[in-house]
């Protein structure tokens, strides 16, 4: 009696290499111009199943006082208890529940996104951006992907009403990152 025979698992560990992978943001500033910014602290670990990508799994953790829009006054103003309260809510977290391929280089990824206290779901356009050995023997993926989030969904909702009309900073924030891991296993 002749069985059929699973596929075999191609399940990799990987670590975040975070002095070779950045998180941005963008955001409008009084409807006219475009903030950008990043953090600087980026950790995570990654469970990548090439031949079953469902059985993957995706951990990040982001450090809030790092964020880092190029000036002081700015920085000090996001991590007040105005936006993201870094001293009571010190991590922005992401954490997979669905990874499904969405073409030969492509995934999308589901996820529980946490900040400032608040959990929501996500989804995170990926791009497999390539893999090569470093010059030390290991393996390392580039992946870079994006996302939009509503930042009042958050509870990050400080906002000033302008004279002219609309707001002083919008309520959307275009989040993209670019990943390098070192396998693991």
């Amino acid at each position: 009696m002749a069985t059929m025979q699973q596929p075999t698992s191609t399940m990799t560990q990987w670590r975040v290499d975070p002095t070779h992978s950045n998180v941005a943001f963008a955001v409008k500033h009084m409807m006219i111009a475009t903030v950008r910014g990043r953090f600087a602290e980026v950790d995570g670990t990654v469970r990548y199943d090439e031949t079953r990508p469902s059985n993957s799994q995706v951990e990040v953790s982001i450090a809030v006082a790092t964020i880092d829009t190029q000036v002081a006054d700015r920085d000090a103003h996001l991590r007040s208890a105005d936006f993201f309260d870094a001293e009571k809510y010190s991590q922005i977290t992401f954490r997979s529940t669905r990874v499904e391929r969405s073409g030969s280089d492509r995934l999308r990824v589901s996820g529980d996104l946490t900040i400032h206290g608040v959990t929501r779901p996500v989804l995170l356009d990926v791009t497999e951006e390539g893999r090569g050995k470093d010059p030390w023997g290991g393996e390392r993926a580039g992946f870079s992907a994006t996302t939009t989030i509503d930042r009042r969904e958050f509870g990050l909702v400080w906002n000033q009403a302008l004279e002219q009309g609309g707001l002083l900073v919008g309520h959307e924030v275009k989040v993209s990152l670019d990943i390098e891991l070192v396998r693991q296993d």
